[in-house]
């Protein structure tokens, strides 16, 4: 019987590592001090673009039921869209959420279904108030009563839709 050779393991080196420094040992402190501090810097104007973001959805939104058609129809979903990824970051959670419901409802509808303009209007309301009341608490009783009321009225509304596999 042929003599088996013994198992040699191989670990190759970690470019990745070396090349970044190794593991926190490489940590810049006074660069992170500074990037906080330009966050801190940033977080004043927070609340400025958050209102420019509400106003431009409420603009999409009045030209939307204005023309109702796909290109209205983009731009509402692109607008609450963009809101649903920087409301968090903002500091406005509840905002994000509802935005996610209204850009759910705009991109999922088959193009030949007509969004609800009452059901776009209760979005874009909710989002004004909990932006001019400054609701920033994820755990607002009320706004999450209102958030779960909308998402299952976009639930319906696309369940009752015909399907895109269809069309």
């Amino acid at each position: 019987m042929k003599r088996q050779q013994p198992i040699e393991l191989f670990m190759p080196p970690n470019m990745l590592k070396a090349k970044a420094g190794g593991g926190l040992g490489g940590l810049d402190m006074a660069a992170m001090k500074r990037a906080e501090a330009a966050m801190d810097t940033l977080k004043t104007e927070f609340d400025d673009w958050m209102a420019q973001d509400v106003a431009r959805l409420a603009e999409a939104r009045k030209r939307h039921a204005a023309t109702p058609d796909a290109g209205t129809r983009a731009a509402l979903m692109r607008v609450a869209h963009d809101i649903k990824g920087q409301a968090t970051t903002y500091d406005f959670p509840l905002i994000a959420r509802v935005a996610g419901s209204l850009a759910l409802l705009a991109g999922e509808l088959p193009q030949d279904t007509a969004v609800s303009a009452a059901l776009v209007d209760a979005h874009v309301n909710a989002i004004q108030v909990i932006h001019r009341q400054n609701l920033r608490s994820a755990n607002d009783k009320t706004a999450l009563q209102l958030c779960a009321e909308l998402d299952a009225r976009v639930k319906e509304a696309l369940a009752k839709a015909p399907s895109k596999a269809s069309g």
